[in-house]
């Protein structure tokens, strides 16, 4: 009986026609790459994203139009160095650790659930969260530099610039800034795509006929899984914006947000709960732009070596 089988898909007792599993260090450049070629596609959504959420928390309002007018067009990739930097360590730690670990855990228990996939998932995002947060400041500080006062700014000349001056001035663990919502959120991301994203396949599937994996079939499911853990992370994703971009207070000292939970209270009961989600379509499309551009990304690269390499 013949039998199809994704490069992706847990090993099992397949058939000799089957594809090997891939080797390790395909699985990480594969997924690394996918990350950055995704990255460039949505950065401009990222850094329309964090300049309204930031822009909310100076009380000012953003427009994608102004902001055209007074840096230009290309002012929206602002920190792609950065982003992309991101992606070598986030999404290769990220996508890597997770297809290396479910298929340890199958080896391990025999099988791999749906339970599996969660924890997996959730404990392999936090983990590169915490690898690439580094990058994740970076990205976040230059995205929105050009927004600042022209004495507030910062005015870093490249993601190395960053990286030196904030070990000079700020000191090594500003690097990890925002660490702890970056992984929560990361976490959260794990959890969705993974409960979601294969459900969504099978569901467009089957009511909207499509064929299974392809990319209409990739596209809907990636935007429609990219909307409900959009949702359920953007809380988190402006408690680590916040945290990442803060400055001392001249006086005291003191950094204005210092937890997850104290940064969502402190904006919630000064503007609202709804300005957690300042900047929540740019940030959609972010995400499912990213998750849509790096599966395909992974799949054709993936495919190609299977078909040609191996």
């Amino acid at each position: 009986m013949a039998s199809t089988t994704s490069v992706n898909s847990t090993p099992t007792s397949a058939p000799k026609a089957a594809s090997a599993p891939l080797p390790k260090p395909i699985i990480f450049a594969t997924s690394g790459l996918g990350g950055m070629i995704g990255w460039v596609i949505v950065h401009p959504f990222n850094t329309i994203a964090v300049r309204m959420n930031l822009a909310s928390m100076q009380g000012k309002h953003f427009s994608v139009a102004n902001a055209i007018k007074d840096n230009g067009v290309m002012s929206l990739y602002d920190g792609l160095a950065a982003g992309v930097w991101r992606q070598v360590f986030y999404a290769s730690s990220r996508f890597g650790l997770f297809e290396t670990c479910r298929d340890k855990l199958h080896e391990i228990r025999g099988k791999t659930d749906f339970a599996g996939r969660v924890i997996v998932g959730a404990g392999t995002g936090a983990a590169a969260a915490l690898i690439s947060c580094p990058m994740e400041v970076a990205t976040v500080r230059m995205s929105n530099d050009a927004t600042l006062p022209a004495s507030e700014r910062r005015n870093y000349s490249g993601v190395l610039d960053v990286v030196k001056r904030v070990i000079k001035e700020e000191g090594v663990s500003t690097l990890w800034r925002g660490s702890i919502p970056f992984a929560q959120r990361a976490a959260l991301v794990g959890v969705f795509q993974v409960a979601t994203l294969d459900q969504f396949k099978g569901m467009y599937a089957h009511y909207l006929n499509q064929k299974k994996n392809s990319i209409p079939n990739v596209f809907c499911s990636a935007m429609t899984s990219g909307l409900i853990y959009s949702i359920a992370t953007m809380p988190l994703e402006a408690s680590k914006n916040r945290m990442a971009s803060q400055k001392a207070d001249k006086v005291t000292g003191k950094l204005p947000y210092t937890s997850t939970l104290q940064t969502m209270r402190s904006v919630a009961g000064k503007d609202g709960a709804l300005a957690l989600y300042d900047g929540f379509l740019p940030y959609y499309l972010r995400c499912g732009g990213h998750t849509v551009a790096m599966f395909i990304a992974v799949q054709l690269m993936r495919d190609f070596y299977t078909q040609n390499m191996n």
